[in-house]
């Protein structure tokens, strides 16, 4: 350990860190590469979640062709098994977000985060050597609980880390990361699944691809760091300090100062560990956070995952062909990418409540023009820009989330809020595609705009302004 934290001869060492003491030595970390590399490391986590979440659309075709999947009423629970690998996925996510999140409040970020990971890619595995529905549909149920845990912990760990002043382009640059993988699976979809190769289809390599990739990742970013917040909070103090002077090392800060030792520091028993409860999420002033929250998430997801999970189908109900269609969603889906990178260079510019708005009514204006396009230049560009708003949406939303509860609490209730958007889009896939079957393209997208326009007027009204403010003092 450095001398900066070491204890003085004769002056034994502060046993207790303030959070407003560490909160200070976040905010003060600068934009350093070793700040954005630790960024990185997060997002690397969110990519296959994302292209595990984007591939539903995209393989579905693949099994369809290979007589696994099953359209209509002949599907294995009397809906097209694309509805309910749909449905799976997000009910899997819903119990991962909601029931298992919590875990992260009480085992911390770091190792529920690899939990997560491990899980994901070791029954993504099981999934792509399967050959019937029901098993398929069942792994994909359980695949989504572990992203579902995933998510939520990454937005807890990088708003946790983040200084006040860069978190909202923390979370637009992690997206830019976490985004790269929706054109990936939309162009390995393109190329692989029409073939078989040795013996095994396409959409199986899409699966096989990001499972093992996952399961890479895993074993580079086991030397993450731990939330310092959260150390605090079980009262952890020597390895709050710990963290908290390798992450200034890593940017560039080699003169760290001790921490001040308080007053009320001096005797007494010690501090028990603070445990949050399902209580303290609609206690006073988080109750109508969380109800506002989970309102704006129900209503976002059937926005942006009717969008981008039906990509594929809806560009084939305007006239384009299966190839076509997963090779125009390639050059649509790259706007998820390029929005988050194009957005982390103002998105600490304005509040996050008002970026949730504006996002929402360009995705209601162009996703309105995208249903009366024939042109397929047209239809790439409206859909381009629907995706581009999404991307926006995507990450202020998140950080939004992640900064409206206090540590103590954080995972759980961005769990609770969150898994509304998996509830949701467990119905919403399959009335989107009842829609897309009896009213075509105009249906499903009056239904996205409905619903977007009820997230505008939810945030709009009610949503707290967070700006600048430390994680502590919102």
């Amino acid at each position: 350990m450095s001398d900066a934290y070491a204890p003085h001869a004769g002056i034994a060492a502060p046993l207790t860190i303030h959070e407003e003491d560490l909160s200070v030595r976040i905010d003060a970390l600068p934009a350093s590469a070793g700040l954005w590399r630790f960024i990185v490391l997060l997002a690397l986590g969110g990519f296959f979640e994302l292209y595990d979440l984007f591939q539903t659309g995209y393989i579905s075709g693949g099994l369809v062709a290979e007589g696994i999947f099953h359209i209509g009423p002949q599907g294995v629970f009397g809906v097209s098994d694309q509805a309910a690998f749909a449905s799976a996925t997000f009910l899997g996510l819903f119990i991962g977000a909601s029931l298992l999140s919590p875990y992260a409040d009480r085992f911390g970020r770091r190792l529920t985060f690899m939990f997560a990971l491990a899980w994901y890619g070791l029954f993504s595995l099981c999934l792509a050597f399967q050959q019937q529905a029901e098993w398929i549909i069942f792994l994909r149920f359980l695949v989504g609980m572990g992203l579902g845990i995933e998510l939520v912990t990454i937005d807890t760990y990088l708003a946790e880390w983040t200084p006040a002043g860069l978190r909202t382009k923390a979370f637009a640059f992690s997206f830019f990361i976490q985004f790269l993988s929706v054109p990936t699976v939309a162009l390995m979809s393109w190329w692989l699944v029409p073939q078989t190769i040795l013996g095994l289809t396409g959409w199986r390599y899409v699966v096989i691809a990001g499972a093992v990739a996952s399961l890479i990742i895993w074993v580079v970013r086991k030397k993450l760091p731990e939330s310092p917040r959260w150390l605090i909070q079980q009262r952890r103090y020597r390895e709050a300090r710990q963290v908290m002077l390798e992450m200034e090392k890593r940017c560039g800060i080699t003169a760290a100062a001790e921490f001040p030792q308080r007053d009320e520091d001096q005797g007494g028993a010690p501090a028990k560990a603070k445990v949050g409860t399902f209580r303290d999420i609609w206690a006073a002033p988080y109750g109508s956070r969380t109800l506002m929250l989970s309102v704006m998430n129900f209503f976002q997801a059937i926005g942006f995952f009717g969008f981008g999970n039906w990509l594929p189908a809806l560009l084939a109900g305007r006239g384009t062909t299966i190839t076509h269609s997963l090779l125009y969603a390639f050059f649509i889906t790259l706007a998820y990418p390029l929005g988050s990178l194009l957005c982390s260079r103002y998105a600490d510019k304005m509040e996050n409540k008002w970026q949730i708005v504006l996002s929402c009514l360009v995705t209601v204006i162009f996703g309105s023009l995208f249903a009366v396009q024939n042109n397929p230049l047209l239809l790439i560009l409206c859909g381009f820009l629907v995706t581009w708003s999404n991307a926006w949406l995507t990450y202020s939303y998140h950080s939004y989330q992640s900064e409206v509860f206090p540590t103590f609490i954080r995972a759980r209730a961005v769990g609770f809020c969150y898994s509304f958007s998996r509830l949701s889009t467990v119905f919403s896939s399959i009335i989107i595609g009842l829609l897309l079957q009896h009213t075509g393209v105009t249906g499903v997208i009056i239904f996205i705009v409905i619903s977007l326009l009820i997230v505008m007027g939810v945030i709009a009204i009610f949503g707290p302004k967070t700006r600048g403010l430390d994680l502590e003092d919102i």
